[in-house]
């Protein structure tokens, strides 16, 4: 069984076992490694157990995902190589991923050109590898700034007519 080791003084001797297809490792509570170092993002990483390969990928963090000291967005994990997180080191020892659990067919995202129909049951859809687009109609569209332009250009314009009417007000007065 592969599972990560923690290197890191003041952390060591703490390890994980890499079971799930997915392990998310972070500074918060919510991860299933919580590391609780300032260094570790509060979420960090995610270990997705593909096959025989164990698969990092860095989730943007703020101090980066390194694998043997070379930085990394998304690489496979071989055993015996150090994963840093941040200030953390740890180890993957094992001989490579088990074969992950396998995936309840309720927990699997599909997406539905036309929405469920009433009366069909969950194990009747056709599982789909499509991915979702947000069309222009839709509420999670790209939203315009027409608003924000269209005020700031009014606001310019009476801004302008400010600076024109004092200018006005003060030749008139110089003139008297």
């Amino acid at each position: 069984m592969a599972k990560l080791v923690v290197l890191t003084e003041g952390l060591k001797g703490r390890s994980y076992d890499l079971v799930t297809v997915l392990t998310t490792i972070g500074r918060v509570e919510d991860n299933a490694f919580q590391l609780a170092e300032s260094s570790v993002s509060s979420h960090h990483c995610e270990i997705f157990l593909r096959g025989n390969e164990i698969l990092v990928k860095d989730l943007n963090s703020t101090n980066g995902t390194y694998i043997n000291g070379q930085a990394v967005s998304e690489s496979v994990l071989q055993p015996g190589q150090i994963l840093r997180l941040g200030q953390v080191e740890m180890r993957l020892d094992g001989d490579g991923a088990p074969p992950p659990a396998a995936a309840k067919k309720s927990e699997q995202t599909m997406i539905l050109p036309q929405g469920a129909k009433r009366g069909v049951k969950m194990d009747q859809l056709e599982p789909g590898t499509k991915t979702g687009t947000f069309t222009k109609d839709s509420p999670f569209s790209k939203k315009s700034n027409k608003g924000t332009k269209i005020f700031v250009i009014v606001a310019i314009v009476v801004f302008v007519a400010i600076i024109a009417a004092v200018i006005f007000a003060f030749t008139r007065i110089s003139s008297q």
